[in-house]
């Protein structure tokens, strides 16, 4: 099979343009090429005026040889015409008959779930631990803190499973190498598991929270029919280490906070970004850890309108194109970055809270993408040597400092502070609000949201904010509304690791995921239990040989 890449149609072509562009482009009759699918659909809206789709179009020809050293000879063919890559996953090892430890899988968000699915292909039947409750009570306890202001700090939008990705935008596309196609894999068993096929050739997939809560209950019966096993409501409290007589440093088990022992040499940790007690307890237990960069800022809400005309002209409302969105970046005068952080086209800012008495805000849509509202973190880059330097965990310090700022100024009741764009960047509180509605619940007080955040975030966003309504007509509009706090961007550590994806001085233990600063979002966070889980499987079957 070939794959022509880089053929461009109108936004608006009829059926059967495709073909006739591919026949056209190779040079054969339509009755000579078979087989025709879609490998990828973009779109190119440079020039609002005369969007295109830009396809990538797999073809099967009796010849393929022949029309390839064809191709060779012609620039534009050259550069676009290849064969198809094998996308195919293939496991890399085999469960031994006989194990004496099953691996431990701490986590079930995108990561822990991957990490878990490749463990249990491989027959390694592993035992998947979590702190919070099945996806669809977890969905119970988050709508209690939405509609109710009743915060279960072991069950909402960062514990539970499915992770925080249950509660996004359901992005499925990120900029990592992925040489192996490992994300195919994230993709494919996605679609198995009830995601709409687009998500295969789509640009820029997503799938929304409703379809995300019936995907995660599939992928969690097929773990299980694998030989895997659940245990929800089991937080682990420490990590068992043995030092051998090489001097190493090697996992030996976990301790739940049930007070039950798990034996196991191998353990992935998978635990998300808001699992602070645990990244304590990990230093406690001499596992390295070091600070890392994040971004703290707010959330912004538009009306999705606004947005669809910037960016799409006359094409706004297209069925194709769908909710418009946006990436945008600012590099101030004091020095910091400014940027859109996980945008929502259509979407709604949600209550994202784990501990009592601390505001946190996040994004969300449907796959509809239909809500009034866009909703995006703008956000600004904050570095352990400059504003957290010390010890590896002060950046958890520091989150939970403006996320107490944050909840006092909201009322101390779970809702949030807003203010109007206008009213932010002329330094005065906002007293009421105005056109655009906040999507937030359980609510939001109007105040000043200075009195949440860094002055010098403070004084890049009212830099940011205009130049970026230079790029988009209306984004610095004063009836926009900002949401604080964001604060939970990414993890503010990490678990460094070697190149066999080991902790550098724990060996068995496999830090993967965004909780341990390998992965942002839910596609890089499975390709990372991939990994990780691959070479879990690698180290277990040569432990199964060598004895």
């Amino acid at each position: 099979m070939l794959r022509l890449t880089e053929l461009k149609l109108p936004l608006d072509h009829p059926e059967g343009a495709l073909q006739q562009a591919l026949c056209a482009a190779i040079g054969l009759r339509p009755a000579a090429v078979r087989d025709i699918t879609i490998a990828r659909r973009a779109w190119d809206a440079r020039k609002r005026s005369a969007i295109l789709l830009v396809y990538s179009v797999d073809f099967t020809v009796d010849d393929e040889a022949a029309l390839l050293r064809r191709a060779a000879a012609d620039k534009v063919l050259a550069r676009t015409l290849i064969r198809t890559p094998d996308t195919r996953y293939h496991p890399v090892a085999q469960a031994p008959a006989l194990l004496p430890q099953r691996p431990v899988v701490i986590g079930t968000g995108p990561c822990g779930i991957f990490a878990a699915l490749i463990l249990a292909e491989m027959g390694f039947r592993p035992i998947i631990l979590d702190r919070g409750k099945v996806v669809r009570e977890r969905t119970k306890d988050t709508w209690a803190l939405w509609r109710r202001n009743q915060l279960t700090p072991e069950s909402n939008v960062q514990f539970g499973e499915g992770g925080a990705g249950t509660f996004s935008d359901g992005k499925l596309w990120s900029g990592i190498k992925d040489p192996q196609h490992l994300g195919r894999k994230v993709l494919t068993e996605f679609v198995a598991a009830g995601a709409p096929e687009e998500i295969l050739y789509v640009a820029k997939p997503h799938i929304g929270t409703f379809r995300l809560v019936t995907m995660v209950e599939s992928l969690r019966a097929k773990i299980e029919a694998l030989g895997g096993e659940y245990r929800f409501g089991t937080k682990v409290v420490d990590f068992l280490v043995e030092t051998g007589r090489d001097g190493q440093r090697r996992m030996a088990g976990v301790v739940t906070e049930a007070g039950e022992t798990i034996e196991t040499r191998h353990v992935v940790l998978a635990i998300g970004h808001s699992a602070r007690d645990t990244f304590f307890r990990l230093q406690a237990a001499g596992i390295f850890v070091e600070a890392k960069p994040f971004s703290i800022g707010v959330r912004i809400e538009h009306p999705q309108s606004i947005i669809d005309r910037a960016r799409f002209g006359a094409f706004a409302g297209n069925p194709i194109l769908g909710a418009a969105d946006y990436k945008l970046v600012h590099h101030c005068t004091n020095g910091r970055s400014v940027y859109s952080f996980c945008m929502c086209p259509g979407g709604t800012v949600v209550a994202a809270a784990s501990e009592p008495g601390r505001l946190v805000t996040n994004g969300m849509s449907q796959y509809s993408r239909a809500e009034r509202n866009a909703n995006a973190g703008i956000v600004v880059g904050i570095t352990p040597e400059v504003d957290y330097p010390g010890d590896p965990l002060a950046g958890i310090a520091l989150q939970r400092h403006w996320e107490e700022r944050a909840f006092v100024a909201g009322g101390s009741n779970y809702c949030a502070p807003a203010q109007l764009v206008g009213d932010f960047l002329a330094g005065r509180a906002s007293q009421s609000l105005g056109a655009v509605v906040p999507s937030y619940r359980p609510g939001v007080t109007p105040t000043d949201l200075a009195t949440c955040l860094p002055d010098f975030a403070v004084a890049a966003m009212r830099e940011a904010l205009p130049a970026f309504g230079r790029q988009i007509q209306g984004f610095d509009m004063a009836e926009a509304v900002m949401t604080g706090v964001e604060t939970r961007t990414s993890s503010p550590i990490r678990i460094r690791r070697d190149a066999n994806f080991r902790s550098v001085n724990t060996q068995g233990l496999y830090p993967a995921g965004e909780g341990a600063g390998y992965a942002g979002g839910i596609f890089s966070a499975g390709v990372d239990g991939i990994r990780v889980a691959e070479a879990v499987g690698r180290d277990l079957a040569g432990l199964a040989v060598a004895a």
